[in-house]
C-alpha cells in the first residue's frame, strides 16, 4: 500500500510537470515579429479587436536612433532597432503604411523634472512581450515599465527607485499630424482631456478627437501642466529659458488648451515602489472615457487586467489548433493569427455610443460597431478568415459597413474612426460583403447592401466618392492614363474584381440584367494586355498604349505611370476572377504557365505588394501544374515568414500578410475575393483543427490531416474530402465546411 501511494505521488508529480510544460496558443506568439523591415507591427499590449492598445514609442527624440528621428515620417510608434524610449502611446495602428494616432504619450522619469521629450527619453533593455503585455527597463532612470490593456482602457505599472519620481503625459507629440489638445485636472490623482488626431495618409479631411481620462493609484506630492512656448518675433516674454522653452503651471491652474501641452505628477517613492496609471479612452466624450475606465478596471489591479487580457487572447487563438510542424512554424502561425485579430477594432463605448460616420452625431449600437477598415488590403483574405473562424465578428463588421452607408451614403473604402480617408484604389467593400453572403452569413440587409454596392458601381465619376474615374471606366471599359502617376491601371483592375463580385451577388438575387452587365464589365482587363511586352500596359486617352514603357518600372515602390506601388509584372496576373480567360489572352496554358513561372524565377514577385500575393495559386487552375503552387508556396513561406523582427515581408497591412501565411500553412487559400472557393496546397502541419460555430456552419469543427512520409515530403500524392477521394485542387467553401475533414497524402 505504501509503495502504491509513493507511485501515485510520483505519477501525479510527473503529470503536473507535463501540464506545466504544455504550451497554449498564446505562448507561441512573438509580438516582435514584423517590427522591422517595414512590417510596421508593434509589440504593445492590446486585446483582440480592442479599441485600446498601449505601445512603446521609440521613433523620435534621439540622434542615437538608427532610423529617422522625426516620428511624423513613421507609420508605427515602434521600430525594433531603435533604442530611445519616450513613453507609451495609447490607441495605435498595426501594420499600416501611413502615420496616424500614436498619441497620449505616458512616460515615467526620476530626478529633476524635465518635460522636453528630447531630453527626458531613455535607453532601455530587457524587453519582454506577449499577448496583452509589454515590459522594458529604462536604464537612465532604473525604472521597470509594464503595460497591459482591456478592450477600451490601458494600465501601466512603473516600478520606481527611491527618490523623486514623475509620470508625464505628453499631448503634443505622436504620429498624428494634428497637435491641438485640451487638458483638465479633475482631482489630485486624475486628469481628463481631448487630443486631435487625423490626416491619415495626409488626407486633410480625416480629422477626429480622442477623449481620455488618466488616473494614478498614488497621490502625487505635486502636479501640474506644461505648455511649449514657441519663440515669437519681438515678444521676448514668450521665451522661458529656465524651463527649456516649456512653461510649467501648478495644479491650481484649472485647465489648459493648445498645441504641445502636457501634465506631470511628481511622487516621493521608496525603492521598488510601484505606481499604476490607468488610461480610459473614448471617441465620444470624456464622460464615456471615464465610464469605460470605471466599467473595465473598477476594483482590478494590474495583474488582474493582464490575466483577463491573456485569457481573451488564448480563447481566440485556440479556435485553431495545430499539431506537428516545428516550434518555429507554430510561432509563425500563431503570431500571424494574433496579428489578424488586432484590426478592425471596436468603436463603441461600454454604453454602446459611437461617433457616426462623417458626422458630429453620436449614435448607439446594439452590437459591436467596428472601425479601421483597411479594405484594399483586407478584402483579399482577412475577412475570409474571419468569416470561417470568427463568423459572429465578421457579421458585425458587415453590419458596421452598412451602417456607415446609412449614415454617410457610401460604403467604406479605408475608414478610420468614423472618417473616410479614401486611401488606395478600388471599391473594396463589394468583395467583402459578397463573399460573406455567398458563404452563408446572411443575417444582414442584403437588399440595402446591394443598393449601396450598385451605387458605387454606377454613379457618374463627378458624384462618385469610391470610383472618381467611373465615367471612363463605364464608357470605355478601362481607365486611361490622364496624368503621369494617376494609377489608372491599378484602379481599373480593382473595379473589375469588384464588378465580378457584384455580378455574382446579382445573379444570386435574381437580378439577371445586372449580373450580365457587371460580368461584362469585369472582363475589361483585356484592353490593357500588350502582346509586345506580354504584360498589362497603361492606355492613353487616344486609345494608344503609353510609351516609352518599361514593364519593370515601379519595382521597389518607385513612381510608375498607371500602376500603384508596383510594376506591370505585379499586376499582369491580377485577374483572379478570369484566370482561364487571361491564359487564352496570353496564348494558352503553356505560355501562361511559363510566364507566371518567370515571375518567380526572375524575382519579379513582390510579396509586400498585395496585387500579386495570390500568384502562386494560379498554377493550380491548370491540370498537371499544381505542383508548382505547392513548390512556390513552400519556398515563399520559408523565405519571407520567420520568427524574427523582420519575419513579415513589408507592411503587414492590418493583418493581410499574416492571413496569407495562416491560410497557406493550413493548406487552402481564398485566391479570388468574392468567390466562395479555395485553392488547395500542401499544409505545413500534420493536423489542423478549426473550431467551427455550429450556429453558422452546422458542425463544430473542420479537421485537416496530412500524411507526411518524411519531413522533406512536399508534393501532394492524393487527397480526400469528407472521406471521398478528391482529384481537383479547387473546392467551394460549402464543400470544405460540410466535409468535416480534409486529408492530404504527400510523397
Amino acid at each position: 500500500m505504501k509503495r502504491l501511494i509513493t507511485f501515485c505521488i510520483i505519477s501525479f508529480g510527473m503529470l503536473t510537470a507535463s501540464m506545466a510544460a504544455e504550451k497554449h496558443p498564446a505562448d507561441y506568439v512573438n509580438p516582435f515579429v514584423g517590427t522591422t523591415n517595414f512590417g510596421t507591427t508593434n509589440p504593445g499590449a492590446v486585446c483582440p479587436n480592442g479599441m485600446m492598445s498601449v505601445v512603446p514609442f521609440n521613433v523620435m527624440g534621439s540622434e542615437d536612433n538608427k532610423y529617422d528621428k522625426d516620428a511624423r515620417w513613421w507609420s508605427t510608434p515602434y521600430e525594433y532597432h531603435n533604442c530611445f524610449f519616450t513613453g507609451y502611446s495609447h490607441v495605435n495602428l498595426s501594420g499600416v503604411g501611413c502615420p496616424e494616432l500614436g498619441s497620449l504619450l505616458l512616460m515615467p522619469t526620476t530626478g529633476e523634472l524635465s518635460v522636453d521629450y528630447k531630453e527626458y527619453g531613455s535607453r532601455y533593455k530587457d524587453e519582454q512581450a506577449s499577448p496583452g503585455y509589454y515590459s522594458n527597463f529604462l536604464t537612465r532612470y532604473n525604472v521597470k515599465t509594464e503595460v497591459t490593456a482591456t478592450p477600451r482602457t490601458g494600465v501601466a505599472r512603473f516600478t520606481f527607485p527611491a527618490g523623486q519620481s514623475h509620470v508625464l503625459l505628453n499631448l503634443g507629440e505622436g504620429l498624428t499630424n494634428e497637435s491641438g489638445a485640451f487638458l483638465r485636472q479633475t482631482g489630485k490623482c486624475e486628469f481628463e482631456g481631448m487630443k486631435l488626431l487625423g490626416t491619415f495618409c495626409y488626407n486633410p479631411q480625416a480629422v477626429f478627437p480622442i477623449y481620455f481620462v488618466m488616473r494614478v493609484n498614488k497621490q502625487p506630492a505635486a502636479s501640474g501642466y506644461w505648455k511649449k512656448q514657441r519663440p515669437m518675433t519681438g515678444v521676448e516674454a514668450e521665451w522661458d529659458p529656465d524651463n527649456g522653452r516649456y512653461k510649467l503651471y501648478t495644479r491650481y491652474q484649472k485647465e489648459l488648451a493648445g498645441d504641445d501641452i502636457g501634465a506631470y505628477l511628481t511622487f516621493d517613492t521608496e525603492e521598488g515602489e510601484q505606481v499604476e496609471v490607468q488610461m480610459g479612452v473614448s471617441f465620444v466624450s470624456m464622460e464615456n472615457a471615464r465610464l469605460n475606465l470605471d466599467t473595465e478596471q473598477q476594483g482590478k489591479n494590474f495583474g488582474q487586467v493582464l490575466e483577463e487580457a491573456r485569457r481573451r487572447w488564448n480563447d481566440d487563438l485556440s479556435r485553431i489548433l495545430v499539431e506537428g510542424g516545428t516550434e518555429e512554424q507554430k510561432t509563425v502561425f500563431y503570431t500571424a493569427l494574433y496579428h489578424t485579430l488586432i484590426h478592425p477594432n471596436i468603436l463603441q463605448d461600454v454604453n454602446g455610443e459611437y461617433p457616426a460616420m462623417e458626422s458630429d452625431k453620436i449614435l448607439t449600437t446594439q452590437g459591436d460597431r467596428y472601425t479601421v477598415f483597411s479594405l484594399w488590403d483586407t478584402y483579399r483574405n482577412v475577412h475570409q478568415l474571419l468569416t470561417l473562424v470568427y463568423p459572429e465578428r465578421q457579421l458585425q463588421m458587415v453590419r458596421s459597413m452598412l451602417d456607415m452607408y446609412r449614415e454617410h451614403g457610401w460604403l467604406p473604402k479605408w475608414e478610420l474612426y468614423g472618417r473616410e480617408t479614401l486611401t488606395m484604389e478600388g471599391d473594396p467593400s463589394i468583395p467583402v460583403i459578397v463573399d460573406t453572403w455567398l458563404k452563408g452569413l446572411r443575417d444582414f440587409d442584403i437588399e440595402l447592401a446591394y443598393e449601396a454596392m450598385r451605387k458605387g458601381a454606377t454613379l457618374p465619376g463627378a458624384e462618385n466618392l469610391l470610383r472618381p474615374d467611373n465615367d471612363d471606366y463605364v464608357s470605355l471599359g478601362y481607365v486611361p492614363l490622364r496624368e503621369q502617376y494617376d494609377n489608372s491601371v491599378s484602379h481599373a483592375l480593382e473595379y473589375y474584381i469588384a464588378d465580378n463580385a457584384l455580378s455574382r451577388i446579382a445573379a444570386a438575387l435574381g437580378k439577371k440584367e445586372d449580373a450580365r452587365l457587371f460580368h461584362e464589365r469585369s472582363l475589361g482587363y483585356k484592353h490593357y494586355y500588350c502582346k509586345e511586352y506580354g504584360t498589362f500596359r497603361p492606355i492613353l486617352p487616344n486609345g494608344e498604349f503609353y510609351a516609352p514603357f518599361d514593364p519593370r518600372q515601379g519595382e521597389n515602390f518607385e513612381p510608375n505611370p498607371g500602376f500603384h506601388e508596383g510594376c506591370a509584372w505585379n499586376y499582369t496576373f491580377y485577374v483572379p476572377h478570369d484566370v482561364k480567360g487571361l491564359a487564352r489572352l496570353m496564348g494558352g496554358k503553356k505560355p501562361f504557365v511559363d510566364k507566371l513561372q518567370r515571375v518567380f524565377d526572375e524575382g519579379l514577385y513582390d510579396p509586400a505588394n498585395e496585387p500579386d500575393i495570390a500568384y502562386a495559386h494560379l498554377f493550380s487552375y491548370f491540370k498537371g501544374e499544381e505542383w508548382r503552387t505547392q513548390k512556390e508556396l513552400h519556398r515563399l513561406l520559408q523565405k519571407y515568414f520567420k520568427n524574427a523582427p523582420d519575419g513579415i515581408p513589408g507592411n503587414d497591412d492590418t493583418g493581410t500578410m499574416s492571413a496569407w501565411a495562416i491560410f497557406n500553412m493550413m493548406g487552402f487559400y481564398p485566391d479570388c475575393p468574392g468567390e466562395p472557393a479555395y485553392t488547395l496546397s500542401t499544409p505545413v502541419f500534420d493536423k489542423v483543427t478549426i473550431k467551427l460555430d455550429p450556429k453558422y456552419w452546422g458542425r463544430d469543427q473542420l479537421v485537416i490531416e496530412t500524411e507526411r512520409p518524411s519531413a522533406e515530403s512536399l508534393y501532394i500524392r492524393e487527397m480526400e474530402l469528407g472521406g471521398k477521394k478528391l482529384s481537383r485542387y479547387r473546392i467551394t467553401h460549402e464543400e470544405l465546411v460540410q466535409s468535416g475533414k480534409l486529408r492530404f497524402s504527400l510523397r
